[in-house]
């Protein structure tokens, strides 16, 4: 097909220009707050300030067209204009953890060869630790008086920059949590976030444009840039902490009336747990979004209780990085909290099904296998990795999620756990998450991890690590797993632990539990 009729491939100047098209229809319409620096900008000096850095780092950088520009970062206003400066120039935003450590960091750096890097200087020292070729392209500063973006930018000219982008051309490299080795290098076209902000659309009953988000997932994921990218579609506003508190954020929520947030489970926990909580004002607030992970009923009771509903979302970098919500806008409150633990239904552009993992057919309802995703916000594949490109995608387009799912009664989907986690007892699946969210709904349990050991007879057993009870609760917490799990889910051993431990990327990580399990108790790490 000739690309003038292929519309993916077909280069058109609006599709990197989001604060220039923005601007044209909205200039004067509030589109970031950042309490920290006291910024409020409206969409026309956004634009104005995203054409000085595009104009810089073109006629002075020298970045072009396809090159990549490195990024390491707090959630700052900074790295949103970058963000929308590589669009206008049609370069490639490649950011980089700062919760990774330098070496792999600098193993990531050395993969994506970037020709500048981009860095906040609250994190300078993390960039000093860098090595390798990290350390080979040049970098600019932003986040203070000192540095090289208030240095140089706000004198340079705010003329119009654009560059004609097709669809099918890279916007974002964005690396995976790593929680099974080095993380993988995830192209993600313009087309994937063009395709999953008409998702967030169309699933917004009242549109995007009075959205007032708070913007809590870090801009070193999918989930940050996922946050922006619709609320700046959609011409709404983004509010914006550096680093997540818990505190700040409720008077974030109070003080600048955001009435949407995402989070992680361990963010409301936090939050609930603040001492600030029962007295701030949550008025505003009409809905908050989980992610990363299934999150406890009793993580959401407080906000529930308080009128605030929480609904699950779920979604994978490689396929989204949104692919299910569960509605809001025709639930009740009471039917929201009753349906808390599915993640609804698949976004209006996304197909799905659920499949036995062995012969790739699909499911009856309650029947668990892998969720396959397939839409067209499906990522352009792992940099320079074909091969785990190919186990992720089929032929046909499905995307292996490898998260066990199952179709409920009321056709909605709930995901009991990660594939790779399912302890497998005397010929048995246990989902290891599925015995996770049963330990925690015990009162005195505030965390707890879940790995198998090998076992002579079962092949394998659950042990779980948990947080929270005094050790003479042990037993009771045990008790009370007999009315939720099957005798043979249920964990041989409970260990209390004072933290259970995590990646780099926050999630926990089993195979250092099981290690540090097996060492002590059998001598043996593996």
């Amino acid at each position: 097909m000739n690309s003038h009729l292929d519309p993916d491939r077909q280069p058109m100047y609006w599709v990197g220009d989001w604060a220039g098209r923005r601007r044209a229809l909205t200039p004067d319409r509030l589109a970031v707050i950042e309490p920290h620096t006291g910024t409020r900008l409206d969409y026309r000096a956004l634009d104005d300030r995203v054409c000085r850095l595009a104009g810089w780092m073109q006629a002075v950088a020298g970045i072009r067209a396809g090159d990549r520009v490195g990024l390491v970062t707090t959630n700052r206003l900074e790295a949103i204009e970058l963000y929308l400066a590589c669009g206008k120039l049609g370069a490639v935003l490649a950011p980089i953890s700062h919760r990774l450590t330098a070496d792999e960091a600098s193993q990531l750096l050395a993969r994506l060869r970037p020709s500048w890097l981009f860095y906040d200087t609250t994190l300078r020292e993390f960039v000093a630790a860098l090595h390798g070729t990290a350390t080979q392209c040049p970098q600019f500063s932003f986040g203070g008086p000192q540095s090289d973006y208030d240095r140089v930018l706000p004198g340079y000219p705010a003329n119009a920059v654009n560059t004609e982008v097709a669809l099918a051309d890279p916007a974002l490299i964005v690396h995976t949590g790593g929680s099974t080795g080095l993380p993988k290098l995830c192209v993600i076209s313009h087309r994937q976030m063009v395709w999953n902000a008409f998702e967030l659309l169309s699933a917004a009953p009242d549109g995007l444009g009075r959205r007032r988000e708070l913007v809590l997932f870090p801009l070193f994921h999918i989930g940050g840039w996922n946050t922006v990218t619709p609320i700046l579609h959609a011409g709404g506003c983004l509010v914006l902490q550096p680093a997540f508190d818990a505190a700040e954020a409720l008077q974030l929520i109070e003080t600048h009336a955001v009435n949407h947030f995402g989070a992680v489970e361990a963010m409301l926990k936090a939050m609930t747990q603040a001492p600030a909580f029962a007295s701030s004002d949550l008025a505003s607030l009409e809905g908050i979004t989980t992610a990363g992970a299934p999150c406890a009923p009793a993580t959401m009771a407080p906000f529930f209780r308080r009128g605030i509903p929480v609904s699950q979302s779920y979604g994978l970098t490689e396929a989204g990085p949104s692919n299910f919500l569960q509605p809001r806008a025709d639930q009740s409150l009471e039917t929201l909290e009753a349906r808390q633990q599915s993640i609804g239904t698949s976004l209006f552009h996304c197909d799905y099904r659920i499949v036995d993992p062995k012969t790739e057919t699909e499911t009856a309802p309650g029947v668990p296998g892998e969720l396959q995703l397939r839409s067209q916000h499906t990522f352009d594949g792992y940099l320079d990795d074909a091969d785990a490109t190919q186990q992720r995608v089929r032929p046909d387009g499905w995307v292996r999620s490898g998260d066990l799912a199952v179709t409920e009664e009321n056709g909605q989907v709930r995901v009991i756990g990660r594939l790779d986690h399912v302890i497998i007892t005397g010929g048995e699946n246990v989902a290891a998450e599925e015995v996770e969210a049963a330990l925690v709904a015990h009162e005195a349990v505030q965390s707890a991890l879940v790995f198998g050991i090998p076992d002579e007879r079962w092949g394998e057993r659950p042990v779980a690590w948990v947080t929270g009870p005094e050790e003479s609760e042990i037993p009771a917490v045990m008790a009370s797993l007999d009315d939720k799990l099957s005798r043979f889910k249920q964990p041989v051993a409970i260990e209390l632990v004072d933290t259970l431990p995590l990646t780099g990327a926050g999630k926990p990580d089993r195979r250092s539990a099981q290690a540090h399990y097996l060492s002590k108790h059998h001598g043996d790490p593996t």
